[in-house]
């Protein structure tokens, strides 16, 4: 692994990246996505991203959230972690999902109609063991928190193919 990527894990399992990246990080991300018309996410450039439309679960409208993916390729299907960057509550668009799973992803330009199921017990268990392979750093921020992180996995609705 790259000296630069070690470094940038390192940093992001800090509780001080922790505080400001749930500001910075998201703002950029829409902006950036918004300008380039759906083609570049700022934080992609690290790690897999989509940026999730799910209907809101008290306001019933569209919550546009980007996000760090994990791409299950051989499935065909993206594992999203609910880590809040290691911050206590569980953020936002998890509880839109599981009041609303049909949602939307912008993956590499393109609009993909899913449904997210939240992963539980022993999928769970070895959904989160891949994610930790994927992103170490999710250790800290499960280690920071007394609430278990969510995992949900998004699958293609039937009728919208690769």
């Amino acid at each position: 692994m790259a000296v630069g990527m070690r470094l940038v894990q390192k940093v992001s399992s800090t509780r001080g990246f922790g505080r400001i990246a749930p500001y910075v990080i998201p703002a950029m991300d829409r902006a950036v996505h918004r300008v380039t018309r759906g083609k570049v996410l700022l934080s992609a450039q690290l790690l897999p991203g989509v940026v999730l439309t799910a209907t809101g679960a008290r306001s019933g409208l569209p919550r546009r959230t980007p996000l760090a993916c994990m791409p299950e390729r051989e499935a065909g299907t993206w594992l999203l972690v609910g880590s809040n960057f290691g911050r206590p509550g569980h953020p936002a668009w998890t509880a839109n999902l599981l009041a609303r799973p049909e949602a939307e992803i912008n993956w590499k330009g393109r609009d993909i109609p899913v449904t997210a199921r939240q992963l539980t017990g022993a999928e769970r268990e070895e959904a989160w063991r891949a994610a930790l392979r994927f992103w170490p750093p999710y250790a800290a921020y499960q280690q920071r928190v007394d609430r278990e992180i969510r995992l949900f996995r998004l699958e293609r609705r039937p009728g919208h193919p690769a």
